[in-house]
């Protein structure tokens, strides 16, 4: 490297290697991938892949990059997918990737504010006085009902 700090991407601290770190020149992500280095160029002026660049505009390519690499020249070696059309398949893939994730937070949001709510349930049953009872009418299908006049009283 030339001394300087990498740049961090995706909220990683710049000394943490991941699948998102940028560390590899065009050269040696091309062999990574099995493709030339101008075709690298080119998916990136038609950003298929986009990797990172250094300070002196010199691409830097991360292990997620080589494998969106591989990808795209799989479908479009052995699918015969132009790159248009896997341009399209990955910008869904992304969308999708965005909604799950979207989804996987709404979800624990919601469970959070259950629990809340089941939370404040047990608080409203535990103030109730026990010295009430609650009284349900059972109602009932059939009745007998005797009716018999007042008896008139004699003055």
């Amino acid at each position: 490297m030339d001394g300087r700090r990498p740049r961090q991407r995706g909220g990683f601290s710049p000394y943490e290697l991941t699948d998102e770190t940028p560390v590899y020149v065009i050269s040696v992500a091309a062999q990574l991938s099995g493709l030339h280095p101008q075709t690298l160029r080119q998916y990136d002026r038609l950003g298929l892949v986009s990797p990172d660049r250094t300070a002196g505009r010199g691409r830097r390519y991360s292990a997620r990059d080589i494998e969106l690499l591989r990808q795209v020249q799989q479908l479009s070696q052995d699918e015969g997918i132009n790159l248009a059309g896997i341009k399209r398949i990955i910008e869904l893939e992304n969308q999708v990737a965005a909604l799950q994730s979207r989804v996987a937070e709404l979800e624990a949001a919601l469970d959070g504010a259950a629990a809340a709510m089941q939370q404040r349930e047990a608080a409203v049953h535990a103030s109730y006085r026990r010295d009430l009872v609650p009284y349900q009418e059972v109602q009932q299908t059939s009745a007998l009902v005797v009716w018999r006049p007042k008896r008139q009283q004699q003055d």
